[in-house]
């Protein structure tokens, strides 16, 4: 069984596969591999829809990003209603710690993104930040916003 989070509880399904068990994902629409850091974007995902509100419509899911010559992957990013980036959520398993390294790694991505927000996690600390782009500013938050139409 996977470690118990900082996150609310959702109803989730696995299943075993030959290797490794799967877990699925509402966005995707598939079972995905349960790794622990699956199981980490998976609870922030149901958080996002659940807690917060955001529409699943908004959200994307390991989407590719290019920064300079490099690919990257967001683990999740919610987007506004002009479908520019607004939250992009970088998720680390649980006993991965977040250091100073995985917040210099998202604030690399949201140079090419210009999200408002940032949220890194690994399901048991959540650090939130807004990002003042004219000043260079991160703006610690007590919490992620909650979706709003504005």
């Amino acid at each position: 069984m996977m470690q118990e989070l900082n996150l609310p509880p959702f109803d989730y399904k696995i299943k075993q596969a030959e290797a490794s068990p799967l877990i699925f994902d509402i966005l995707r629409k598939k079972y995905v591999v349960l790794t622990p850091e699956e199981w980490v974007r998976q609870h922030f995902l149901h958080y996002l829809i659940n807690v917060l509100h955001y529409p699943k419509s908004l959200i994307s899911i390991e989407r590719g990003t290019r920064y300079n010559s490099l690919q990257k992957r967001t683990d999740l990013c919610v987007y506004n209603s002009d479908g520019k980036p607004h939250v992009l959520i970088e998720c680390k398993a649980a006993h991965v710690a977040i250091t100073q390294d995985v917040v210099k790694q998202v604030s690399v991505y949201n140079q090419s993104l210009q999200a408002k927000y940032v949220v890194i996690t690994n399901g048991l600390q959540h650090f939130c930040w807004e990002i003042n782009f004219q000043t260079k500013q991160y703006i610690p938050l007590a919490q992620v916003p909650a979706y709003s139409l504005t």
